[in-house]
């Protein structure tokens, strides 16, 4: 069994093609193929967070909201940009919407990719610490923000408080218990991946990442995922971790499908991304019989227990529920993911 699903990055355009031309689009279309996704059967709605552009920014409102019209499908990030957060600030919203959830927000956090901006974090207030480096106050600003979760008291109380206060320091309300263990660090190295394990954090890995062997992504992809749990091991958790990966995933099952990306072999390519040399995994695209074998082989997704479908958002929700459909009725069951 595998918890399959969607990642959705938010994305919207003018454009006489695109079905979400404006924020209020996306947003209510994501709350829309979310309800749809729970109905279909699929197990997660996942958002990327951008600045500056034109997707998806501040998820809170779009995550209490879905968490308000669903009963059942995890509601989550993959991923918040830690450089650009006040980590306090950010525990009361995430408790908000967790508690408004039922206990079902996935938090993936990372220290983010290139933005369209220059520095974008410094326009939020932020700036790096003498001697650190923006990825090095992301983990800082991450820290702060696990601590403050785990819902102990670190405030001293006003003496003369406008209401009564509990006796003892003051925690950041609301809390929303168990949040702690529902946190994941987007890794796109085996070090980050490593660390993200010795600080209790579940782990997300994306379709890219550093390209450190020269091996196949999802090769190089499995083995970030075997040091993760290996670290995870060695720090003595006493839960077990949970682990997913994106992929773009599409079951050839009618002429809209094969129009949109039945476009021949895709694979996997190298670029260069914030000086690092990165790996970029390919796509699927195929008859469902032929997507099985194919996905039979990806060692990647045989080692972690969710998978995130990327959908192509502004062709709409119509079309994205049969995305997901598709998987889990045609693909998923002859995995034995279903």
């Amino acid at each position: 069994m595998k918890k399959i699903g969607f990642l959705s990055f938010g994305h919207w355009s003018p454009s006489p093609q695109s079905q979400t031309r404006s924020a209020r689009d996306t947003l209510l279309q994501s709350i829309d193929l979310a309800v749809a996704a729970e109905e279909l059967g699929a197990d997660g709605a996942y958002f990327r967070v951008h600045h500056f552009a034109r997707q998806l920014a501040s998820p809170f409102p779009l995550l209490a909201a879905i968490g308000a019209r669903t009963s059942r499908i995890e509601i989550g990030t993959a991923v918040i940009d830690m450089r650009y957060e006040n980590p306090l600030y950010m525990a009361e919203d995430a408790g908000a919407a967790d508690l408004i959830s039922g206990g079902r927000l996935q938090l993936g956090i990372s220290r983010g990719s290139p933005e369209q901006v220059i520095d974008g974090w410094r326009y939020f207030g932020y700036e790096p610490e003498e001697c650190q480096s923006d990825a090095d106050m992301a983990r800082r600003h991450t820290e702060v923000f696990l601590n403050v979760l785990k819902g102990e008291g670190f405030a001293q109380p006003n003496p003369r408080p406008m209401f009564p206060n509990p006796p003892g320091l003051l925690r950041i309300e609301p809390h929303s218990e168990g949040l702690r263990e529902r946190i994941w660090w987007g890794s796109a190295s085996n070090a980050t991946a490593i660390w993200a394990a010795q600080q209790g954090m579940n782990l997300q890995s994306s379709t890219l990442k550093e390209d450190e062997t020269g091996e196949p992504f999802h090769v190089q992809q499995a083995k970030q995922i075997r040091l993760y749990k290996e670290a995870w091991k060695k720090a003595g958790h006493s839960r077990e971790p949970r682990v997913s990966v994106s992929r773009s995933i599409f079951a050839l099952v009618d002429d809209r499908d094969r129009a949109y990306f039945g476009h021949g072999k895709d694979s996997d390519q190298i670029g260069i991304i914030d000086n690092m040399r990165a790996i970029f995994g390919r796509s699927y695209a195929a008859e469902p019989d032929k997507l099985v074998e194919e996905l039979k082989a990806d060692e990647a997704i045989a080692e972690a227990d969710t998978l995130l479908l990327t959908v192509p958002n502004q062709l709409g929700v119509e079309y994205n529920a049969h995305v997901i459909e598709a998987i889990l009725k045609h693909v998923a069951p002859a995995l034995g993911w279903r």
